[in-house]
């Protein structure tokens, strides 16, 4: 028997359960793959409790994962059984040992890209790009600020975007962030807990402000990272770690000098089997190259699903966090 992760009713990390099931065989288009290893995001948060809608109760958690192909459906052409694969843009159901999913939707791994690696990067590098490359292309001399800096997406950003040639500016919650930012590529990290990061932001533009501020935190960061944007800039709202962004007058977006606001997803981003791969691409190759290391700060075994989340959720996490089946 297999094992999967459910949850039966959205709450905190208690409503995590674990369970034994069978995996149907693969149909049409499907394949069913043995995890390795399992990616966690704060996304997997959103879906516990409800703050993004599921589409059922109960469901499995999980969007990014590793493993291995252990039977091909029929019309499955371009994948092979004992071929090593990896995905993070669902389907949900990740927070399992063996699953059926969508070929369509998995990116074969080079033997270079340790499993616990590819689990990490996928979601997380993805989104990292279509920010980077996308949504504002950074170019060589562009100053940008990027929040949660010592996270499993910050630390990606900042190693990608320093190679784009950006001065980066990163948010963090401690010293020991703050130097493991730096490390990892962060020009200016800012200690949140002890500095306002608009006041730093303007000391070190010289008062110029920044054209873009990515902000995965939301309703904690969300008005203050405005405050940090040169007329016309661009305020990137891609998660929310602190909780929803509450309404607001867009005028304020006019006040504070004609600024731009999107609300960007990775599942847009790569909406067709193309942009995926488009994606996935960049990633394995800024990976296998050594242009950007994947920092595994945490690993738990999957029947502690519970515990890893509740680590991610009190910031008690750095870099990535992988379960592991």
């Amino acid at each position: 028997m297999a094992r999967r992760v459910v949850v039966r009713r959205h709450g905190g990390p208690e409503v995590l359960e674990i369970e034994e099931y069978d995996p149907p065989p693969p149909g049409p288009g499907e394949v069913r793959v043995r995890h390795t290893a399992i990616g966690l995001n704060f996304i997997d948060v959103y879906f516990r409790t409800g703050l993004y809608p599921p589409p059922q109760l109960p469901f499995t958690p999980g969007f990014e994962a590793c493993g291995v192909v252990e039977e091909v459906g029929e019309g499955v052409d371009f994948l092979q059984v004992g071929q090593r694969v990896a995905y993070g843009t669902g389907p949900l159901g990740a927070y399992c040992d063996v699953r059926t999913m969508p070929a369509e939707v998995l990116v074969p791994i080079p033997d270079s890209i340790p499993d616990e690696v590819a689990a990490a990067m996928m979601l997380k590098g993805m989104t990292v790009r279509y920010l980077l490359r996308r949504t504002y292309e950074v170019k060589p001399g562009d100053w940008i600020l990027f929040h949660a800096a010592a996270g499993g997406v910050g630390l990606i950003a900042c190693q990608w975007a320093k190679h784009l040639g950006a001065v980066v500016i990163g948010t963090v919650g401690s010293d020991a962030k703050a130097e493991l930012a730096r490390a990892h590529g962060c020009d200016h990290p800012i200690n949140y807990s002890r500095e306002d990061f608009v006041a730093r932001v303007e000391a070190l533009t010289g008062g110029e402000k920044l054209p873009v501020v990515y902000d995965g935190v939301g309703r904690a960061t969300f008005l203050k990272s405005l405050d940090c944007l040169r007329p016309l800039g661009l305020m990137v709202s891609f998660g929310n770690a602190s909780g929803p962004v509450e309404p607001f007058d867009i005028g304020l977006l006019a006040k504070k000098g004609a600024l731009f606001l999107t609300r960007p997803t990775l599942f847009v981003y790569t909406r067709t089997r193309e942009l995926l791969l488009e994606h996935a691409r960049d990633v394995i190759e800024v990976v296998a190259s050594g242009v950007v290391r994947i920092e595994i700060g945490q690993r738990f075994p999957l029947d502690q699903v519970a515990e890893a989340h509740r680590a991610l959720e009190a910031r008690r996490t750095v870099g990535a966090t992988v379960l592991l089946p």
